[in-house]
């Protein structure tokens, strides 16, 4: 079985300091319901979309390179396993080369085979790929319970 981690990246035309700036802005991009803060080393926050809820602490921050989210709770309700995520861990990796800044999104943890793989892989795509980009580029995220204007 494969054991690859879920991955996405992304390449946009802005500093690394802004996108490392909207990364933190969690509730513009994936889900307006969050509780906490998303900004430094050891915050605490959890977003919910309706029963799930995943609670993450902030276990490695350096500013505009590196942000790494573990996963201390979650109640994934759909799933037999509610703890899927419980310890997996989220790592954001920014570099800039040549005025291009790269964004890599890994879930450690996340892998083909588990129940959540199919459905957490599109979910990712979509925040990563359409919501987080369309914030960067655009100022305008998709976050899940936050109406059109």
């Amino acid at each position: 079985m494969e054991t690859t981690n879920y991955h996405a990246e992304i390449n946009v035309i802005v500093s690394a300091e802004e996108v490392f700036e909207k990364i933190n802005q969690v509730s513009d991009w994936w889900t307006a319901n969050l509780d906490g803060n998303s900004e430094k080393i050891n915050d605490v926050f959890t977003v919910r979309f309706g029963e799930t809820f995943v609670t993450f602490k902030i276990v490695d921050f350096i500013p505009n390179s590196t942000i790494v989210w573990l996963v201390t709770d979650c109640n994934l309700h759909w799933l037999s396993d509610k703890k899927e995520w419980k310890n997996t861990k989220i790592v954001w990796e920014v570099s800039t080369k040549k005025g291009t800044t790269h964004v890599d999104m890994t879930h450690i943890g996340l892998v083909p085979g588990i129940e959540c793989y199919e459905r957490c892989n599109e979910g990712w795509n979509h925040f990563i790929k359409e919501s987080l980009f369309s914030l960067i580029t655009e100022e305008k995220g998709l976050p899940e319970g936050k109406k059109a204007a």
